[in-house]
Formats: structure tokens, sequence, C-alpha cells
């Protein structure tokens, strides 16, 4: 019995389940069952009426299958929404289907919550049915010797039944094998899908042939076969009208069993070794019980759980016993000899897995040195291959005198190489980017890869800590070795090249055997929370992308940058003087409390409050209304931007080229926003202001090599399109499918004024409430933007939002989404977790429900540049164009080219940025180049 069912147990196993195949995979037909559960149980609803029968149902079948027949392996398979790819074969099929009732409607959501709260598998694939993928897994699992058990009574799945194979009526708690199967059909169950094609299912649209029912059919196959050597004998039938019925649907009959016969080889998400049973969150389980009142079932959880929420089991005397997770062994060797590494090698060939993590002397991996490679290949089977450590230190941190066995850094590349880029062979790395970086410049490939840094990042968003030890312990209950422990802390602290191999074993290749871990971990749950196609569409093949960004790294002009802080520095020296003078003495501009008693205290302007500390506060919220009455105000704002701009870029840029390459090498965090928009560090790159004349002198720093062009390709109004869509605003739509100037149309609606009557200050004001809105902008807020009292600007925003009603609907509906799950989605099924939407008090309320209404929006917008990132990257290596991708800046690409091929690329960009996403709205991605970055945009 797996430690889940042994941890919830409600007693001894019932003896039903003693005639099914001990150590089976169970394959639970979740369709199927929730139709068959709704109508064989009396009607019950939850406190709130929501109906709840087929629920409660699901899950006392889930309790039993664990508690009472010692599941180990199982998965929940359901029919995935819309059409599939029987439809191709005959348009007809389930045609005449009714919907389900409306009291089944809203269980269908709760019945995947149920199977998420007991952490199973959850599978579907878009195109098949539940049935093609139970035939493929059942299929594969034969072929391998494991017993299968197909939870369902469905007829349709009793064509595999077969030695090995067998089915479980859950409703009626009996096995069905092959003498159920022959008294259903009168045939064995090779033989069912013959009687199916010529019987037909009325159920499902299923033609067959008119006048012959199942026992005829039956009948007919014993006698002829199979239903070809029948068609083909179908002149020797002797009833004229079976004959006649035969003959002249024998095309029917072929169609049909197309339909009827199930697809084994359907592509399936998870793989046949990771459908386990996982332990449980007994927190969720429990919450979800609750919510839905289900007494019963929850008291016999409740009675193995402990004061602390712990899993326990009764013991003999009735007392309670924490139930831990059986330990897995640590078995962690040190490589110092290629035979030893070789059989590590072998053995990852063996599991299919390879997780791989880098120990390095620097956190730049264009730079960095290697200092070792731990590899993992199963749980608790890790090693450590050092290749830079070096004497240095002393005592029990540092290294004894005696030389250190290692390998040559050559000979494990040599040895790496073919592994790292077997098809056969998972990859599994934290951060996978890092490594893929690091070997490159190495000379070595990674593929196929899986990262749970972004498994993590994809599962649970900004909501929790990403970082490799979080996890581990968040997920799988275990804490890893801290590196200070390892190195020590302060100036004190070694680097790790100065650890005894010994000594550094444990921590290395326990980073390693984590990562492995928490992949099946993650994994599961990917497929449970239906993220697996933002996952492998998205996330995961954008971490190779952005490694080749950061690697090529982007030129910046040094002459430039020092030209632009001279001038930079004679422009703030001339603003200090004229402060000064406006103060009536010098003080620090600089800071913040002498700023504000020369403004609020000595020349009295009006204050906007006071920080913590006691001082005034003189934050650009502060003084940006003050701007435009008072001189001193827009002089101190000038001098602060002028200043953020030297100090930032002009002065620390030219710092970050890198000195083998000439290049600037940001780094971009895949992992890191609510929203998933990409963030740069190492410069920030992404906060160089374009709105400003001075802003735009920096990019002319970020220049082409010699012969070459950068070419920048955005997307044109991105979010404001995407209002529009997710909202359902049919005007704005109409518009951007028309390609009308958008702003002037909102302009003319809001304001009344005729488009041949507009003007650019009306326009200019439609065009700040259009963004406005979209970005969560408050009445106060757009006031500011237009110079109008906070009053009057929320009265714009009260008759736009009159004029397109469907976006107040959307903005109400996203905020009552929010603050029952805490999070919104993006279309893509990104969660953006908006904290503070439930807060008593109402600013910071107001604040996170506007943060919900942008956040969705924002969050599409990303992921569509995510995607789009990928699909442009296979685009250009298909040509096999010269380009290069540098910058990822919000909804700009930036490329290095070749002069010549400037055309064709921007042609082959904007088709592939405009494909991305198929909207009701187009997406228009517009293209510029030239020798810098500043002509480029």
């Amino acid at each position: 019995m797996s430690d889940v069912a042994a941890s919830i147990a409600p007693g001894a196993a019932a003896s039903a389940g003693s005639t099914l195949a001990p150590g089976a995979l169970y394959l639970i037909d979740g369709s199927g069952f929730i139709f068959r559960a709704f109508h064989a149980l009396p009607p019950l609803t939850r406190a709130d009426g929501t109906p709840v029968n087929a629920v409660l149902g699901f899950t006392n079948m889930l309790l039993k299958l664990l508690t009472e027949f010692g599941v180990a392996r199982i998965a929940v398979v359901f029919d995935a929404k819309g059409r599939n790819y029987r439809n191709d074969i005959y348009d007809a099929y389930k045609a005449n289907r009714d919907g389900p009732p409306d009291e089944l409607i809203p269980q269908f959501g709760l019945i995947r919550e149920a199977t998420d709260a007991f952490c199973l598998p959850c599978i579907e694939v878009e195109g098949y049915e539940a049935d093609d993928l139970i035939a493929t897994y059942a299929r594969e699992a034969a072929e391998r010797g494991e017993p299968v058990v197909i939870v369902s009574s469905d007829k349709d799945l009793m064509q595999l039944v077969r030695p090995g194979v067998t089915m479980f009526d859950p409703m009626k708690y009996k096995p069905i094998g092959a003498a159920e199967v022959m008294e259903k059909f009168g045939v064995p169950p090779e033989k069912v899908v013959e009687v199916q094609a010529l019987a037909g299912d009325p159920t499902d649209n299923v033609p067959g042939v008119p006048g012959i029912g199942v026992k005829t059919a039956a009948q007919l196959i014993t006698e002829f076969g199979d239903l070809e050597t029948l068609l083909a004998r179908a002149g020797e039938i002797k009833q004229p009208k079976r004959r006649e019925s035969l003959i002249e649907f024998a095309e029917q009959a072929r169609i049909s069993r197309k339909l009827v016969l199930l697809e084994d080889h359907a592509p399936v998400p998870l793989p046949l070794d990771e459908l386990k049973v996982h332990e449980p969150d007994m927190d969720r389980l429990i919450a979800f019980l609750t919510e839905q009142g289900f007494r019963s079932t929850l008291a016999r959880v409740k009675a193995r759980v402990g004061q602390e929420g712990e899993l326990v089991e009764a013991t003999s005397d009735g007392a309670a016993t924490v139930a831990a997770a059986p330990p897995v062994a640590e078995r962690y060797a040190l490589v110092t000899e290629l035979p030893t590494l070789d059989r590590w090698l072998l053995r990852a060939a063996e599991t299919g897995k390879l997780a791989i993590d880098l120990q390095t002397d620097s956190e730049a991996a264009i730079a960095c040195g290697v200092t070792g490679i731990a590899l993992a290949v199963a749980p608790g089977e890790a090693c450590y291959v050092p290749l830079g450590h070096s004497p240095g230190g002393n005592g029990e941190l540092g290294l004894e005198t005696a030389a250190i066995k290692q390998l040559t850094l050559g000979d494990v590349v040599a040895r790496l190489k073919p592994a790292l880029t077997d098809p056969g062979i998972i990859k599994i790395a934290h951060n996978v980017k890092f490594d893929m970086q690091v070997l490159a410049c190495l000379g070595l490939a990674l593929a196929p890869i899986d990262d749970t840094m972004l498994l993590s990042y994809v599962l649970d968003g900004s909501s929790e800590d990403h970082g490799l030890s979080a996890i581990a312990e968040r997920a799988l209950g275990l804490k890893a070795q801290p590196l200070a422990e390892l190195v020590g802390t302060g100036r004190a602290a070694l680097a790790f090249a100065q650890i005894a191999p010994e000594k550094a074993l444990t921590y290395a290749a326990q980073h390693a055997d984590l990562a492995l871990r928490l992949h099946a971990s993650l994994r599961a749950r990917l497929v449970a929370e239906k993220r697996v196609t933002l996952y492998e569409r998205i996330d995961r093949p954008l971490a190779s992308v952005v490694a080749g960004m950061e690697l090529a790294g982007i030129k910046v002009d040094r002459g430039v940058l020092a030209g632009l802080g001279q001038k930079f520095g004679e422009r703030i020296h001339v603003l200090e003087e004229k402060i000064h003078a406006l103060a009536g003495r010098p003080f620090n501009i600089g800071s913040p409390k002498q700023l504000g008693e020369v403004l609020f205290d000595e020349l009295k302007l009006p204050a906007g409050g006071k920080v913590k500390t006691g001082g005034w506060s003189t934050h650009s919220d502060v003084l940006e209304p003050l701007a435009e009455q008072y001189e001193i105000a827009q002089a101190v704002l000038d001098w602060r931007a002028l200043s953020k701009l030297k100090s930032t870029y002009a002065d620390s840029l030219v710092n970050e080229i890198q000195g083998t390459t000439g290049r600037v090498h940001t780094s971009f965090a895949l992992a890191a926003t609510n929203t998933g928009r990409l963030s740069s560090i190492d410069p920030n790159l992404q906060n160089i202001p374009i709105r400003t004349e001075d802003g735009r002198l920096i990019r002319t720093a970020f220049v082409a090599e010699e012969g070459n062009l950068l070419l920048s390709v955005d997307y044109s109004q991105i979010e404001l399109r995407l209002a529009a869509e997710i909202a359902g605003i049919a005007a704005l739509k109409q518009a951007f499918q028309n390609g009308d100037d958008v702003h002037a149309l909102t302009a003319s609606q809001v304001f009344g004024v005729p488009m041949a009557a507009m003007t650019p200050d009306i326009r200019r004001k439609a065009k700040a409430i259009n963004f406005g809105i979209i970005y969560g902008i408050s009445g106060f807020g757009l006031g500011q933007q237009l110079g109008v009292g906070a009053r009057e600007a929320g009265e714009y925003i009260r008759q736009y939002l009159d004029r397109f009603s469907e976006l107040r609907i959307y903005m109400d509906e996203t905020k009552a989404f929010a603050r029952s799950h805490g999070y919104v989605l993006t279309l893509a099924g990104r969660k953006c977790h908006v904290p503070g939407i439930t807060e008593r008090n109402p600013a910071r309320r107001n604040f996170a429900e506007r943060q919900a209404v942008n956040a969705r929006i924002q969050g599409t917008a990303a992921d569509i540049m995510r995607k789009a990132m990928v699909k442009v990257d296979r685009a250009l290596k298909a040509a096999k164009s010269p380009a290069k991708m540098l910058l990822s800046v919000h909804d700009e690409l930036v490329f290095e080219l070749p002069e010549a091929a400037a055309e064709e690329t921007a042609a082959l960009v904007r088709r592939e940025m405009e494909a991305t996403w198929h909207l009701g709205v187009p997406l228009v991605a517009e293209a510029r180049w030239g020798k810098s970055w500043a002509e480029a945009h």
C-alpha cells in the first residue's frame, strides 16, 4: 500500500480489490464516471446551493481506490473540450448530443479540483478523447508486461480487455474481464470494434448499418470473422433486407469502425513511469472536502491527520504516530577516474534522466571557470566531478596540503558531449539557462532539457520563492545544505574552489539530486494543474533562446558614453546652480532631508506629507504636481533625471563591457515577475527612458558592428488590442480590424466630437484614457497626466466605461475572480497573483484591484512576446539567417544583422510575430533599422 493510502486508510482493505492485479496501473475514465455518478446518485448540494452529488461519488471512489486497493500507480483521464480527430473523419460525430444537465455543469471543474486535491496525475489532450489516452497507456504498459486496470464500465473501452488488461466498474464495484465482455457483446474483446461498426451508436451519432443491432452484428462477425470479410461476402447473406443494407451502407460501416476504434498511439503528456500516487497536501485536501460539505469523507481523512496537520496512522493500541515518507538513501560519490564517470553516464542512459549542476567561480556565465560538475541519475544517486579545486586556506573549511586528485576539463567535456545531446536522456537543471551558457562556452550543447525553476514558476508564479532550496523544502520537505556552512561567511569566506572535493561532495551532489527529485514532483503537478502547454510551448523553449541572446550581447560605444557623460555633467552643474539660486542658498540636492527643508520649510511650497523618519516627502509624486507652478520643483526633477542617466548609464555602462567580447551581456530573468515579463539585470537595459530626448540619447551608444545594422521590431499597441480582445469591446475590435485610428475613435465616442472636428489635444486625452485604464490608473493619476482635477478625470473614466460597457463588465468580473482565487489568468493560463485583493484598507485594496485588471492584459502580452521569441528564433534558424536576437525590451525585439539582410529579416520577424497568437484583433509588428539602437527605434 502506498504511503498516501496508508496514511488515510479507514481500515483493513476490502476483499473486492484483491481480485485485481497487485501493483497494476489504474487508469480512471474521469469523464465517463462524472455522468454515471451524476445519474446514479441522489441530488446533493453544498451550503451555497452548488450541486455536488457527482463530486461526492468521484471523491469517494478515489478514496476507496487509494485505501482499499493500495493503488500506487494511477492517472485520471478526461475528455478535452471541443472537436477531436474523429470529427475530421465524420463531421456529424456526436453532433446530436444534448448539452449536459444544468446541475452537472458546475461539477466538471470541481471534479478536476478533487483530482488536484488528491495530487493525482490528471490527463487530457486536445484533439483526443479520454478513451484514446487510456488505450495508449494500456498498450504501453501491456508491452512492458505490466498489469492495467481501467476504472470504467464504458462499453467503448471493452475492446481493450485482454490478458493483463481488465476493467473495473466503480459503481457496481465489480471487475470486468473477457467473460463480461462476451456477455455484453456476444463476441470476445478483440471483436468488439467489428460489432460496434455494424451496430453503430446513436448516443455518439456513429451511423453503423441501419437495421443491424448488437445481437445481429455479433452473429455476423462470429460467422464471417471480421467486418471487411463480411462486407466482401455480403452477397451471401440470405436475408434480403440485411443483405441490401450491408451492400448499400458498406462505406458507412467502414467509417463507423474508424470512429469506434480507439487510437492507442495518441500523444500523451506524461510518461508512463510518472503515473504515480503522490503524497497529498493534507491542508489542501481537507480544505476541499470542508468546502464541499463532505462530512463523512472528511471524518475518514481527519481521523488520520495529527493536530499539526501531519499525516498519521493508527497503531495497534490506538495511538498515533507520524507517517513519514520512506527516506531515499543518498549514495553520493566523488568521481576522479574516467571509467567511473563512464559508468555514471551509462546509468543515466538506463534511467533516461541526467540532472546537472555546475559549480563555477563566477555568476557571470560568459567569463566563469568551471570548478566542478554534479550529476544525478536517480533519486539519491548523484556524484560530483571536481575540476578546478586548488589548495588554499586551512582547517575544517580549507584544503589539506595533500595534492588534489581530479579529472581535467578537456577529458570530462569529451565524455559528457554525447550524453548531453542524447535524445533518450532528459537533462534536468535548475536555472538551465546558466548551465547552457557555461557549457556552450566549452563547446557543449544541452538537449533535451527540463528546468525545475521554470516548472515551479509556471505552477506558482510570483507567489513562491523559486530557489532550489526553497522549492525542495516546500515540495519534498528536504533541506539543502547551506553554502555558508561549507565556505563560511563574511570576509573570511572561502571560494568554493578552495574547499576540498571530499567536503564539497555533499553540497554539490545534493543540488543535482534535489533537481532530479523535484522534476518528477513538479512534472506531475504540471499535468494535474493543466499548465503543460504553457511550459512546453512557451517557457521551456524560451530558456535556450534567451541563453543565446545573453551570450551574443550588444556592442556599446565607449566614446559615445564618454561624450554623453560629459554633456550630462555640464547640464547637471548648470541645474545645480539654478536650484541653489532659486533656493537662496547652496544645499545637497541629493539629500531628501535637506531638499524637503528647503522646499517646504523655507520656500513654503505646498507639502505632500512626511515620511516615517519625520522629514518631508520629496518623492516625484509630490514634486510633479508642483512642477507646473514652481520652477524649482521642475529643476529638481530635471536634475534627478539627468543624474540618474549619467550615473546609471553614461558612467556605469562602460564598466559592464565584457573585456573578451567588447559587448554588454545583460541577464534576463525568466522567473522573476508577476506577469511573465522578462526583467533585465546587470545591467538593466529595460529602464532606459525612451520618452525623453535625453533617454533616447543613451540608445545612441548601442551600436552594430561594422557592416551590420540593428533591427528593432515591436508590437503596436498590443496591450490596448488585448484589452479590446479580452474584454470583448466590439467597437474597439472593429476599429483595429479596420485599421482605424483607435485613439481618435475613442475621443469621438467618449467626448462626442465628430472625427472631422478632432483636435490633437482631444485625441491626446483619449489616448491617455485608453492606456491609463488598462494600466489601472486612478482618477487622480489620470488627472495628473491630463492636467485636470481628479474629479474631472474621474468623470472622463466614467464616460469611457459607460460608452465601452464591456470593459466595465470585464473589470468587475476580473476583480471578482481575483478576490475568489487570489490571482488572475492570462490567455495562456499563467497565474498572475494579486496580493492585497482582499485587504480591508480601501487604498491598498483598490490598488490591488487595478493590478488585477492590468495583470491579465499585461501578462497575456508577456506570454505572446515569450512565444514570439521562440517562433522567431526557430524561423531564423530554419532560414539559416545571419541575424542574431540580442535584446527583448517589453514589446520590442532587437537584432543584429548584415546590412544586406535587413529587409528580408524584418519581413520574416514581422510575419512570425504577427502570427504568434490568433486573436479577434490583428497583431501588428513594426520594424525599423539603423546603425544604432536609437536610429532603429
